[in-house]
């Protein structure tokens, strides 16, 4: 996970992601998105976990970012790559792994809110037969997670 730092939600954990371009499929734009932000080129993209939506602010002009949050796989290391543009963009300020656990009790803000609940029901249940809607989550805001 990466930690960001921006207007709205302040410091902050996420995962690798961003928009998709014109004419490109979600799957491709999660294998691009991971790719710049990593280097990664190996990640072996599983089901869609959630959607959710939220609003931020980029470069000054007010966006509603409509997210997919999919499973995947990939050995554990480092990014790889001349990244620090990519960073420097994105107000990346740091990564590192997580364990669900440390998800959990971490005090930094994360995002999506709900992603250790997400993840604690992925390891009891396994993947969502369909992706749960989390819905619009408002900056700072919980919401709990409601299975469809």
């Amino acid at each position: 996970m990466f930690r960001y730092d921006n207007e709205e939600v302040g410091v902050h954990w996420a995962m690798p992601g961003g928009g998709m371009e014109p004419g490109e499929s979600p799957l491709a734009a999660v294998e691009r998105e991971v790719r710049e932000e990593t280097g990664w080129t190996d990640v072996e993209i599983g089901a869609l976990l959630c959607l959710w939506e939220h609003d931020f602010t980029r470069k000054g002009v007010p966006v509603r970012q409509h997210e997919r949050i999919y499973l995947a796989r990939a050995p554990r290391r480092e990014p790889v790559g001349e990244l620090a543009a990519a960073h420097a963009e994105d107000k990346i300020q740091s990564w590192r792994w997580w364990t669900p656990d440390e998800l959990s009790g971490d005090t930094e803000p994360l995002w999506p809110p709900q992603l250790p609940e997400l993840l604690a029901g992925v390891r009891r249940d396994g993947p969502p037969w369909r992706p749960i809607d989390l819905g619009f989550v408002p900056n700072g805001g919980v919401v709990s997670v409601q299975d469809p």
